[in-house]
């Protein structure tokens, strides 16, 4: 069984930075993870995801260039560092493990275990 935390959220300011951590628990730490978010009357959505090894990662067109995943497999922990955030990132953003390794995915189908969400806000 694994668990997943996230932590980091709040709000601030367009064109701001904030730091998403997500720790992840449990007997194996060794496979792909993945962000999501949701905002209020949407669907929950693809943001990054990144290799067991690192050396791999994907970002949804909206983030990509002002969105970075990273992960620190010592400490179980991913992180997504946002940057110029715009009001359009609201959202709760959720991080994703799935049960086994494989090539990153963009469907949250894939991915079994999920946080409780942390929520980021940023007014404009």
């Amino acid at each position: 069984q694994v668990q997943v935390v996230e932590s980091g959220g709040g709000l601030v300011q367009a064109g701001d930075s904030l730091r998403l951590s997500c720790t992840a628990s449990g007997r194996t730490f060794n496979r792909y993870m993945a962000w999501f978010r949701q905002a209020p009357g949407k669907e929950r959505e693809f943001v990054a995801a990144i290799s067991w090894s690192g050396s791999s990662t994907f970002y949804a067109d909206s983030v990509a260039g002002r969105f970075t995943i990273s992960r620190d497999n010592t400490k179980n922990t991913v992180c997504l560092q946002m940057n110029s955030l715009k009001p359009e990132d609201t959202a709760v953003y959720y991080c994703a493990a799935p049960s086994i390794d494989g090539p990153l995915y963009r469907d949250s189908k894939k991915y079994d275990y999920w946080g409780q969400g942390t929520q980021v806000t940023v007014s404009s």
